[in-house]
């Protein structure tokens, strides 16, 4: 038995208890700064409901002079600030519920003044906002009010002798209304119990009324149902033209390479056999030489054929499916490629073409454009709760110069359309200097 110099004390009921005490007083801790963060909340939510007061008031007359030259700036300035409220609100809302609250603007058109006045008029959200505008004026002081009027009093009451003892004798002395009037010192500890009951008060509904808040909030400021159904009918008319064109290109693409490669070769190939026929009683020397062209000529539209339908759908990908394809991807690529996949086995196939395509692309965008030394693939399908659906994310990252974006024209642009016709998502996170990584991810079902 070896001694190591160090006492050892068995696990028992009273190192348990300490470590359920410590846990205890942790989690007050935890909650009593909770509530301390929504105390200042609510102090500057309550300014925001005053200064919406003041808004709505401006846009009012605003709009009450839009006749007037002077009517049509002062009413989008006022339309702009209430946004960039409402905006605030969402955020803070989307924080205290824990779910994203969505802007529901339609796009300013361009043109002048009248035109993006006209525009602002009509949209729904824009009278929402004035409608949240008037309904915060009044719900605020109920939700965010009330709390910060609670703590107010419970400090109030439990420091009140001492104000009794600072303010003039006219000030301070009927706390509860003319029928209880306190005459010294002494009396005014009457209030110090009504101190800790507010506070109480105020500790058990500070995160009720923040919570009924923010949801007032979602309500009035999140957009509609049929806002978002009309949000997505126009998603989805831009995906389908996003596919139309990236079909259209593809096929441009396989008809110039057909054109200016493997047709031209077949040409050559025919003329240098039409002139071997010709000069086979004269020539066989010459034939022999035509014939040996020819041969090299097959060969090379052979060779840009299988390129060609490797660009259109590679068979490694139809034969090993995306996690093969990218790995042969990888071993191909000039610079050292890592590639960690984590799937649950096939994917459909219009998936996998997609993400192959979209990574591949985004492999060429680092070896041409940013120079980087070496790159990082990871593919991964996050399965949905409950369903065979998921998220496939693919991540490349590259240790290049960085400075890519989607509208620099470095083929980002490309696979964010290619993922369109998915509904996918592609993010570039590409500081200067470096690294880069392009996050793109698509919803899908596993096989």
């Amino acid at each position: 038995m070896t001694y190591t110099g160090e006492r050892q004390i068995p696990y028992g009921g009273g190192e348990l208890q300490e470590r359920r005490h410590s846990s205890r007083a942790a989690g007050l801790r935890a909650a009593l700064a909770l509530r301390v963060g929504l105390l200042g909340w609510s102090f500057a939510l309550l300014l925001g409901s005053v200064l919406g007061f003041v808004l709505l008031t401006v846009w009012t007359t605003s709009l009450a002079v839009v006749a007037l030259w002077v009517g049509i700036p002062l009413t989008l300035l006022s339309t702009v600030l209430v946004r960039g409220l409402a905006d605030l609100h969402r955020r803070w809302a989307a924080d205290r519920i824990g779910e994203p609250v969505a802007r529901p603007y339609s796009p300013l058109p361009e043109g002048s003044w009248p035109v993006r006045l006209w525009a602002v008029l009509r949209d729904p959200a824009t009278w929402r906002d004035w409608a949240w505008l008037a309904v915060n004026s009044i719900t605020g002081w109920f939700t965010c009010g009330l709390s910060f009027l609670l703590f107010a009093c419970g400090v109030f009451c439990l420091s009140y002798p001492l104000v009794f003892a600072l303010t003039p004798p006219a000030v301070f002395r009927t706390p509860l209304g003319n029928g209880f009037r306190l005459h010294s010192v002494q009396e005014s500890f009457a209030m110090v119990p009504f101190g800790p009951l507010f506070l109480l008060l105020w500790y058990t509904t500070a995160v009720r009324l923040a919570n009924l808040d923010a949801l007032l909030i979602r309500a009035l400021l999140a957009p509609t149902t049929q806002a978002q159904l009309r949000a997505r009918v126009a998603q989805l008319a831009a995906s389908r033209a996003e596919t139309v064109d990236v079909q259209a290109g593809e096929l441009r693409r396989i008809e110039r390479d057909l054109h200016d490669g493997a047709q031209a070769r077949l040409v050559s190939l025919g003329m240098s056999l039409g002139l071997a026929e010709q000069l086979l009683p004269q020539n066989p020397q010459a034939v022999a030489e035509l014939l040996a062209e020819a041969r090299a000529s097959t060969a090379g539209a052979l060779t840009e054929l299988r390129d060609l339908v490797r660009g259109i759908h590679p068979p490694v990908l139809a034969d090993r499916g995306l996690d093969g394809a990218l790995k042969a991807l990888a071993l191909a690529n000039p610079i050292p490629t890592t590639v960690v996949t984590r799937l649950p086995g096939r994917l459909p196939a219009p998936v996998e073409s997609a993400a192959y395509f979209a990574v591949a692309e985004a492999l060429t965008n680092a070896i041409k454009h940013a120079g980087a030394q070496r790159v990082e693939i990871s593919v991964e399908f996050t399965p949905y709760p409950g369903t065979t659906a998921g998220s496939l994310t693919m991540r490349v990252r590259d240790d290049g110069r960085g400075g890519a974006a989607v509208d620099a024209g470095t083929g980002l642009r490309g696979i964010a359309r290619r993922l369109s016709a998915f509904d996918g998502t592609l993010t570039v996170d590409s500081p200067p200097g470096g690294p880069t990584e392009i996050r793109m991810s698509l919803s899908c079902a596993s096989s």
